[in-house]
Formats: structure tokens, sequence, C-alpha cells
């Protein structure tokens, strides 16, 4: 028979399987680190970036209770064109209105092609910046119009008058020639 074996003789003892323990702590400062990393991120993203990115949305009537602080921020205006006040430029870019909010108005100054939609009476929203001499100076010009469109019931039989009603206010030359 053998002999039993004596631990000493059976070589070293068994390793446990996989990583070694790890510190608490240690996890603890990393997750502590990469939080504070992130939120020094955040924060110097919102505090650098967000001045010049803001943009105003005013009517005619905040625009004006604002004063001097309007003079080179940039603004979204909003209100209606004002009647007999549109002045078309030479060609087809450059146009001059009014906006007001039936309170107060504001001189507006576009030189880009305005849209087809733009007449008096029309709601609209201009993206600019109020001068020193008064006027607002338009770099975008949107106008605000209903998103529903009604086919004629008898699309063979359209009253042709009610279309053209449908278009005043539009290039008037355009509405002649088609007469």
């Amino acid at each position: 028979m053998s002999e039993p074996v004596s631990a000493s003789s059976a070589g070293p003892p068994p390793q446990p399987s996989g990583p070694p323990p790890r510190r608490p702590g240690r996890s603890r400062w990393l997750a502590v680190g990469a939080l504070g990393v992130a939120a020094a991120g955040f924060v110097a993203l919102t505090v650098g970036g967000i001045g010049e990115n803001l943009v105003y949305y005013w009517g005619p009537s905040e625009l004006h209770a604002a004063g001097d602080k309007a003079v080179g921020a940039t603004i979204r205006l909003g209100g209606m064109v004002a009647q007999d006040s549109v002045v078309f430029g030479q060609g087809a870019s450059g146009v001059e209105f009014d906006v007001t909010d039936y309170k107060k108005t504001v001189h507006v100054r576009s030189s880009g092609v305005p849209p087809q939609m733009f007449r008096e009476g029309i709601g609209v929203v201009v993206e600019g910046t109020m001068t020193p001499a008064g006027h607002f100076e338009c770099s975008r010009l949107m106008v605000s119009h209903g998103n529903e469109y009604r086919a004629p019931e008898d699309p063979g039989h359209a009253d042709v008058k009610r279309l053209m009603e449908s278009t005043e206010g539009l290039d008037v030359d355009a509405k002649a020639a088609s007469r």
C-alpha cells in the first residue's frame, strides 16, 4: 500500500483562477474622476458657446422696450407686414417694409430676395440685428402661412376669378399678363 502524502510534499497550494480582487476605493475614485471631467467639459461648452448662439424672439413692442440692449444682438422679429409699407428695391432683391404688432412698428431692410408669398398684411419672422440708426437689418426673411391646401371640388370648372383674388398683393404685373 502507498503511504499518505504529506501536505509539504504535494507541491505548492492551488492558486485561485481569475483576476486578482480589486480594492473598492480605487474604482470609486475612478468614477468620481470621470464624473468630474464630464462636468467640467459640460460647463465649458455651456458657458463658452451659449452667448454667440443665442437668438432672441421678440415682437416690435419688446424690441422698442429693449432699447440699446437690442442693438447688435441677433434677433428674430415677428409680426405683421404693415399696410402701404412695402418698397421693393431695384431688380429682384432688396425690400424695405414695416413690421407691426399693432402697438409698435419697426422698419426693416432686407437685401435678399423676398419669398414669393411676401406681401402686405402677411405674418413674417425676420432674423437679423437692430442697427444704431434705428432700423432692423434683416439677414433672413420668412413668411407665415397656413399649411392647408384645398383642391377645387370640380377641377374642370375652377373659379378663375376666385383664384385671381387669392393672389392679391403678389406680383401685379404677372397677374395682369395672365388675363
